[in-house]
């Protein structure tokens, strides 16, 4: 699995952790930055994260901010990019299963970093669940088109 990783210097520490952690595990991951803490702007790291999975560059996204609210909002502008923010594992498995979400957003100044990798695990381990759940992700998509539901 190829998992592209964004961050600003609220996230990046958290988000060095991640990297670690995947990387642990054997997976490919992609950094699109930051690299240190100094001041950034978010939607830049949200936007080339969202990028890299619509052009098949990952397969899925894990976004870092001081929230994880803002650079979601940044990435979820990109057609095609289902980006949820969690701060517990349980939404972290329903916004998979039942959303078919491709990026993970987390707040580093909401959660810890154990948390924070056990949230991470369970997004990348669970599987869209398709079904009834097929056809609410396509309205999404749907309304991304400018076509009225």
């Amino acid at each position: 699995m190829r998992v592209a990783l964004g961050a600003d210097h609220g996230g990046y520490e958290l988000k060095e952790a991640i990297s670690k952690h995947l990387k642990n595990q054997g997976l490919e991951v992609h950094d699109f930055g930051t690299y240190s803490t100094e001041s950034v702007d978010y939607p830049k790291y949200g936007c080339a994260v969202g990028y890299a999975i619509t052009k098949g560059e990952a397969d899925l996204g894990i976004l870092i901010c001081g929230t994880g609210q803002g650079i979601s909002m940044a990435a979820n502008k990109i057609p095609g990019i289902r980006s949820a923010v969690c701060s517990e594992t349980f939404s972290a498995r329903m916004v998979r299963e039942h959303n078919n979400a491709n990026i993970l957003a987390m707040g580093a100044r909401v959660i810890g970093v154990g948390l924070a990798l056990d949230i991470v695990d369970i997004f990348l381990k669970t599987e869209f669940s398709g079904g009834r759940h097929a056809n609410r992700v396509d309205l999404i998509c749907d309304i991304e088109r400018g076509e009225i539901i």
